[in-house]
């Protein structure tokens, strides 16, 4: 008779063992570091990003004996954390997407990361688009940014944020329809 095949330890089950021993968060750190760069990125510009992105995961590094595993999965832990920082930045934020309101998007994102990063970020938006979430209050914001640059469920964007379920689909509500009206019609193909 075989043994059954081992099961890859869950992120809790790593960051538990990361307390007794360090190395072990780097395995946390390897699963969803790109995912939480993405979302940063998204919201602060790739060069912000580097250096939020390296906090998130020291702040969690540091916390990590705290965690506890019955509030929820380590990934909308990280992605509060991120969201926290980038609070820090919010003035940051504003104005990014004030400017790019009035240039537009970056048309040459550079190198393979950059254009990856890119795709799912505000260099790609078109003016009208940055200008109506620069426009949007920080908390509607944030629903909308964990939803689409994160790709967060409601229920992890409640855990990041720490509200109640439905409040995350009432701002997300109000916040698409702030989001439409601020944007041009566009017009069906044939």
């Amino acid at each position: 008779m075989t043994a059954p095949p081992e099961t890859a330890p869950t992120d809790a089950e790593l960051l538990a063992a990361s307390v007794r021993d360090g190395d072990r968060f780097t395995a946390v750190y390897d699963r969803h570091y790109a995912g939480v760069h993405r979302y940063v990125a998204g919201r602060l510009g790739p060069q912000a990003a580097d250096d939020v992105v390296a906090e998130t995961f020291l702040t969690a590094f540091r916390r990590r004996a705290a965690f506890d595993p019955s509030r929820g999965d380590v990934r909308p832990w990280l992605f509060g954390i991120a969201t926290n920082l980038i609070a820090q930045h919010r003035r940051t934020e504003t104005r990014r997407y004030r400017a790019l309101a009035k240039v537009g998007a970056d048309r040459d994102p550079g190198g393979h990361d950059d254009r990856v990063a890119a795709s799912v970020s505000a260099e790609r938006l078109q003016p009208s688009l940055a200008r109506a979430l620069a426009a949007l209050s920080r908390k509607d914001r944030d629903v909308v940014l964990l939803k689409a640059l994160a790709q967060l469920t409601h229920e992890e964007i409640a855990d990041v944020l720490g509200i109640p379920y439905g409040t995350v689909g009432s701002r997300l509500s109000r916040a698409r329809r702030k989001l439409r009206a601020a944007l041009p019609a566009h017009t069906e193909g044939p």
